[in-house]
């Protein structure tokens, strides 16, 4: 983590290791929190169509550079993404990053924002991010709705298997949807990248993004 510098990257301060073994982690503050619980609380009423592009945005951006540097989240949602005090989404919780294509224990991964082949075959790629990051552009433009409402855990991922995909949010413009269901193509090479996403987003928002 401390290699991992992008301002859309929640910074890493300090590293406090006391004597009793205990480690804490200081990052820098973000004052609103994390993404899912201000999504929540503001709501449609107070977010519009242009913030919410602003924020796949700013994640996209942090991706897109963890891409390029080899580097996998693994456990990338709007949960672990926070709201500055001037509104800038950064990616966090680098707890489960590491280089690509390593494994990991899926009894511990988010079953509902993983990708089927990294539930499979313990196996994680920038590809598995981009599917992630097609969940959390549901939960944007759903306004933080849990992903699969109403369909119980246990067959998510059969379901999903089989080729099911979230319904579109009310409210999600269709070019949003579809690149959605783009992250969410069972097959991981047929999936964007997060340069292709990124230059998308810029492109639509006609912000100038940062390499």
């Amino acid at each position: 983590m401390t290699q991992l510098r992008h301002e859309n990257l929640v910074q890493l301060l300090g590293v406090i290791v006391e004597e009793n073994g205990s480690l804490f982690i200081v990052t820098e503050f973000m004052a609103k929190g994390c993404l899912v619980d201000y999504l929540r609380s503001r709501g449609r009423t107070v977010l519009g169509g242009d913030a919410l592009l602003h924020f796949a945005l700013n994640v996209c951006e942090a991706m897109a550079y963890l891409e390029a540097n080899n580097f996998v989240h693994r456990d990338l949602a709007a949960r672990n993404v926070l709201v500055s005090d001037d509104n800038i989404a950064k990616v966090s919780d680098f707890g489960l990053t590491k280089e690509a294509s390593s494994t990991q224990d899926t009894a511990k991964l988010p079953i509902k924002w993983t990708s089927p082949e990294a539930l499979r075959e313990k196996k994680f790629s920038t590809k598995s991010d981009v599917w992630s990051f097609g969940i959390l552009l549901w939960e944007i433009y759903s306004f933080g709705r849990v992903p699969y409402p109403r369909i119980p855990l246990k067959d998510v991922v059969p379901r999903v298997e089989k080729g099911y995909k979230m319904d579109c949010p009310d409210g999600c413009p269709e070019m949003v949807y579809n690149v959605m269901k783009q992250c969410w193509n069972l097959d991981p090479d047929m999936r964007p990248s997060f340069k292709k996403l990124r230059d998308w987003l810029q492109h639509v928002t006609g912000e100038t993004g940062r390499n």
